[in-house]
């Protein structure tokens, strides 16, 4: 994947509303709530087998466990940082993103020192840039790490889905399953952006690593 999460998401609801009206599949149920400006704000499309849950410019902090940097404002108003609520989920299969962008007048020093604080309560915090470790740990105790999964070919999600750069800073905790992240984009307006995003990815993602959550 390697649109922005909102494009992501968008393709995915289209998909799956399309391949179950095709395939005339009854009990199909697809309600799209538009915004002020005509676009899609909340889309779910359900089918027997599944479906596409998709909730933007609702999300917080709060919804993704984690504290808003004091004086932080929301970032919102374009389709890069909608804040947004993706659940897809078929059978067994379930993937969950949750993502909202975050400006602050403080400097990208201070705000990466108050999450990697906050994020101490999802387990071992590394740090990562271009891909790539900066400092100790390089992973956390429960496998994950700053490279992408090169041999999981079934989900694969990083940094251009959410916003940032390939050069962003991020900090990352928790499981190639279940991960925790906080990545910075480019100063704008003399202001620290940043992106807070939660991954719930399917089970199996992490079966090269050993571990099961």
């Amino acid at each position: 994947m390697r649109n922005t999460l909102w494009n992501m998401m968008r393709n995915a609801t289209t998909l799956v509303a399309g391949l179950a009206l095709a395939a005339g599949i009854a009990g199909c149920r697809v309600n799209v709530e538009k915004g002020a400006n005509g676009e899609d704000k909340n889309v779910q499309v359900d089918t027997p087998f599944g479906g596409v849950h998709v909730n933007t410019d609702q999300t917080t902090a709060a919804d993704l466990g984690l504290p808003v940097y004091p004086g932080a404002e929301l970032v919102k108003g374009d389709d890069k940082h909608k804040s947004a609520d993706v659940h897809l989920g078929f059978g067994e299969w379930e993937l969950r993103v949750r993502a909202v962008s975050y400006a602050s007048g403080d400097s990208e020093e201070k705000v990466t020192a108050f999450y990697k604080k906050a994020l101490g309560r999802y387990g071992d915090v590394i740090t990562c840039q271009n891909n790539a470790p900066i400092g100790s740990p390089a992973t956390t105790s429960e496998g994950l790490s700053c490279a992408d999964d090169k041999n999981n070919a079934s989900v694969k999600i990083d940094h251009s889905d959410y916003g940032t750069s390939k050069n962003s800073l991020e900090l990352k905790a928790g499981s190639k399953r279940h991960q925790h992240i906080v990545g910075f984009e480019e100063p704008k307006e003399s202001k620290t952006r940043f992106a807070l995003v939660a991954l719930d990815l399917p089970s199996g993602v992490d079966s090269n690593s050993g571990k099961s959550d």
